[in-house]
């Protein structure tokens, strides 16, 4: 099962998909991922496949598109800007927490190809707790 939310990356409308796991119920708290599309893609391709795959494991997942591209707002498009990429992933983040049945405590980074590089320079720099890459 998937969820289209948005959420705020500054003044950047950001676009995402949250998958739950199939047998998800609101009043249990679960680990997450964030995970972060490679440059040029979007949500629907590569981290879908992946968030699908995470759910069915037991974890919520967020698979997101990056400022400037896809769904997500921002000018100009199809930029690939790497400090604002990495706010996107502390953006994911501040939205999951926001949510009654993310554990805080296990909430972690994933990205495929670029977004491997984005997701640990944000771990590299996360101020909270401790980000699992």
């Amino acid at each position: 099962m998937k969820e289209k939310v948005f959420f705020k990356n500054k003044d950047i409308k950001m676009a995402g998909e949250i998958h739950y796991p199939v047998d998800f119920d609101k009043s249990k708290k679960y680990p997450s991922i964030v995970i972060t599309h490679p440059g040029g893609g979007v949500k629907e391709q590569a981290s879908r496949l992946y968030g699908a795959k995470l759910a069915e494991k037991g974890f919520i997942a967020l698979a997101f598109d990056a400022s400037y591209q896809g769904e997500s707002g921002g000018e100009l498009r199809f930029l690939e800007d790497p400090a604002s990429r990495v706010e996107d992933i502390r953006s994911a983040i501040d939205y999951l927490v926001t949510l009654p049945y993310i554990d805080e405590n296990r909430i972690g980074a994933m990205g495929i190809c670029a977004g491997g590089g984005y997701s640990i320079s944000a771990a590299q720099t996360e101020y909270r707790k401790p980000l699992r890459v």
